[in-house]
């Protein structure tokens, strides 16, 4: 929500007239220096969206205010031009309205277009985060990183690796809503004031790595490219089983940590899931996920996949002792098994834990068989907040 200046205002006074945190405040202003205000300046107040009302007969501001849980003045400061002692019948009053509820609906498919309409909701009404474009796609699409907080210490989370995950993404950005939702509103999230993690703690989320092949289970191949998938999908129109990217190279068999073995034992060409590449990292998507950590100091890292309600932390005994101690936390507060080892090699998370020592973890959301339907939707994202809210405080 935006609102100008007037002669004695101040970032603090805002910040007490709707209730948000001063650093929310701030950070959504990065533009102006707090200790000189202009008269008529814009400034973002976060966790609040405008609606507009026509006024009725009787109508005045102190009620208007009092039936929307507001001072008076937060009227006032919307309503510049408005002369409270001179009101009109079917006069427009602007009124600011905290946002209380989840901006996304959980409940549909989600494509690229979808995850960037949510972006932008997102940064309209919390404009203290950051949104990155960190690389592109084979096809150009853009791959977004969010950012949350200014603390020392940085976390990441991905989610649709493989394209018929896709219901990973909504999963995450719920959970960054919820977070956000939490912060503004001070309402603790299971118990837990989140304010103070924003100042402990930088998130950095990366909600789809795969818009291309996401985007082709869901609505079929992009002009240019039909044939071609076409062959790799053995002339086959159903998408539901690709989790490659468009060019049927599995992303999350891309990275230099035992590669070659997993080379050896799996597609040797493009192939709508498995096939590792000709070289490790030679996919754009990849390629910009591991620059993304060089890049970087991630103390921890998740990756949401489905399924099989169950997390991966080991590589070659090389994970960290903390790993452990992080894993049965992950367990009790999710539910999912906890398993060290597993057989299989060249992921994301396989290389982070081999080039840095630091705890990475695979989240195998949900049971079945990929894609999963969305009625599992509600359950996935209420074991992921433990894991989540513990990321946080770990």
């Amino acid at each position: 929500m935006k609102i100008k200046v007037r002669s004695g205002d101040s970032l603090w006074y805002y910040s007490q007239l709707f209730m948000v945190p001063i650093n929310l405040v701030i950070d959504s202003n990065p533009q102006v220096d707090p200790s000189s205000l202009q008269i008529g300046q814009s400034i973002q107040i976060p966790g609040f969206h405008t609606s507009t009302i026509k006024l009725q007969k009787g109508d005045s501001l102190w009620q208007i205010a009092s039936k929307n849980n507001l001072p008076v003045d937060a009227l006032l400061l919307l309503n510049q031009q408005l002369q409270p002692q001179n009101l009109q019948v079917n006069q427009t009053v602007l009124v600011p309205t905290r946002v209380i509820m989840p901006l996304m609906d959980r409940k549909k498919s989600y494509s690229f277009k979808t995850l960037q309409d949510d972006l932008n909701q997102l940064k309209e009404v919390y404009p203290f985060i950051k949104i990155n474009e960190i690389g592109y796609s084979v096809t150009g699409k853009p791959l977004y990183e969010i950012r949350i907080g200014t603390g020392e210490k940085q976390v990441h989370y991905n989610a649709s690796f493989h394209a018929n995950e896709w219901i990973t993404t909504p999963v995450l950005m719920s959970l960054i809503n919820a977070y956000l939702l939490s912060m503004t509103n001070a309402k603790p999230l299971r118990g837990i004031e989140t304010l103070p993690y924003y100042s402990r703690v930088e998130l950095s989320v990366v909600p789809m790595v795969n818009p291309d092949g996401v985007d082709l289970v869901l609505g079929g191949p992009p002009e240019g490219y039909k044939e071609e998938i076409l062959a790799i999908n053995e002339q086959k129109d159903d998408f539901s089983l690709w989790k490659a990217n468009i060019r049927g190279v599995d992303l999350n068999k891309q990275y230099p940590a035992k590669w070659e073995y997993e080379k050896e034992r799996k597609p040797d060409v493009p192939s709508s899931r498995d096939f590792p590449g000709y070289e490790p990292l030679s996919e754009p998507e990849a390629i910009a996920m591991a620059n993304l950590v060089e890049n970087n100091n991630f103390s921890l890292l998740l990756a949401f996949h489905t399924q099989g309600e169950e997390f991966y932390w080991g590589y070659e005994g090389l994970e960290p002792p903390d790993s452990k101690v992080i894993a049965d936390e992950f367990e009790r507060v999710s539910g999912y098994r906890s398993v060290q080892y597993v057989d299989s090699f060249a992921g994301f998370r396989d290389w982070f834990i081999k080039e840095y020592r630091r705890p990475g973890f695979t989240m195998e959301l949900g049971k079945g068989v990929n894609p999963l339907p969305l009625s599992q939707y509600e359950d996935m994202y209420e074991e992921m907040l433990g894991v989540f809210l513990a990321s946080l405080y770990l």
